[in-house]
């Protein structure tokens, strides 16, 4: 009997949520029609792992920060290794790292690299950042069409994280490529993909053994090595796959996702070229408006529990719609949540997660989507987009919220 079966609500029948290519790509309004409907509902996250999507803001604060919702997934084994999940991952190199880890082990792991992503560190990048940027646009055409997730909101990211780490940039496409479809887990390509890049890794932490440099990897591999054992070798190797994943694939997509909705709202694009002191309000407001994680990893239930008076077997899985839970935020002076408008103060959101997971990188990310988004504005006064946003072809899978392509007509200055 699967997770949804056992933990189906009495009463009304509710319908099973299945998270796939249709439902990702029409998702804003599914999720406004299941929070209609009630907070929590049962879902289909892949063939096979069924569980609940918590869909509205107040709910999902108190399921990010439940103290029996952890990321051990052993209350939830059977059902994972009947569809060869657990084995799956446990071939990818994505264990041992702070996403899917609960308190002790993530205390220790997230405080190992905690300060490379400090506000402080973030921001003397930003002059770094800024030359990328440029450079970026600056290779583009005087005027066309083009891909812009190809020439811009991609490769600055990947090359951000890449200095950031020490990667070298002959391998900077093939890891665009792998983090890509390291977040399709039904891409037929993704256990390849996920298996080359964590290869290449190995490869790289060897490298940095041998001949360490000033950068985040290199001193992952000193606390590996040289402090009493802190970081084993298979945490050392998870950290490093979830920096390269999560420090710039969801950049690419906030970045993406951001010029996406100023070019469908032509006005909050003028208001912004005419008033660029708005970016780092408008920032929040992208986040708010259609975040680039749609929802959280997996939590399981450590226990029985209920969550909005719904009983939650032990075993279950929870995922908290993160894309959902910050169009439902409280806005400041009301207003509608299905509009974009920049000039918000402070929109709330959930778009970085809440509680002990709240993403590291936020500081990087919001500088990054602020110095981006201000020199393409600024160096590139002309741009619609090429195609019918309609005819835009997004993630199929997964957690991540994102177009894979953004055609677009521009002229530059």
């Amino acid at each position: 009997m699967d997770t949804y079966q056992q933990a189906r609500p009495t009463g009304e029948a509710d319908e099973l949520v299945v998270m796939n290519a249709e439902f990702k790509a029409d998702a804003h309004r599914q999720y406004a029609r299941l929070r209609a409907k009630g907070p929590l509902h049962p879902a289909q996250f892949f063939p096979g792992i069924t569980g609940w999507v918590v869909v509205d803001y107040d709910l999902a604060r108190e399921a990010l920060t439940h103290p029996a919702l952890l990321k051990d997934p052993e209350p939830a084994a059977a059902m994972l290794e009947a569809v060869g999940f657990l084995g799956h991952k446990r071939g990818t190199g994505f264990g041992g790292q702070m996403l899917e880890a609960d308190p002790p082990e993530h205390t220790r792991l997230r405080r190992l690299v905690s300060g490379a992503f400090s506000p402080k560190r973030s921001a003397e990048m930003e002059p770094r950042i800024t030359e990328i940027a440029v450079q970026l646009l600056d290779a583009m055409p005087p005027s066309g069409e083009l891909d812009l997730v190809d020439a811009f909101t991609a490769p600055l990211p990947v090359a951000v994280i890449a200095e950031l780490l020490g990667i070298p940039e002959s391998h900077r496409q093939d890891f665009r490529r792998w983090t890509t479809l390291a977040f399709q887990v039904s891409h037929p390509e993704y256990a390849s993909a996920v298996a080359s890049m964590h290869a290449f890794l190995r490869e790289l932490v060897a490298d940095k053994r041998l001949s360490p440099g000033d950068d985040l990897m290199s001193a992952l591999v000193a606390a590996r090595d040289e402090d009493d054992g802190r970081l084993s070798e298979e945490e050392l190797a998870g950290t490093a796959a979830l920096l390269v994943i999560a420090g710039h694939e969801t950049t690419v997509n906030l970045l993406g996702n951001s010029v996406l909705a100023l070019l469908q709202h032509p006005d909050q694009l003028r208001l912004l070229r005419e008033d660029p002191a708005l970016l780092p309000d408008a920032i929040e407001e992208f986040l708010r408006y259609d975040t680039s994680v749609e929802r959280t990893t997996n939590r399981y239930a450590a226990e029985d529990l209920e969550l909005a008076g719904v009983k939650i077997p032990r075993g279950s899985i929870v995922a908290v719609a993160l894309a959902s839970a910050s169009r439902d935020a409280p806005l400041p002076g009301g207003g509608d949540p299905d509009t974009l408008d920049i000039t918000r103060s402070a929109a709330r959101h959930l778009s970085f997660g809440h509680g002990i997971h709240h993403c590291l990188g936020a500081p990087l990310a919001r500088l990054e989507a602020r110095v981006a988004l201000d020199t393409l504005l600024t160096r590139v006064p002309h741009m619609e987009l090429a195609v019918p946003a309609e005819s835009l072809e997004w993630f199929p899978s997964g957690m991540v919220r994102g177009v894979l392509s953004l055609p677009v007509r521009y002229r530059r200055t």
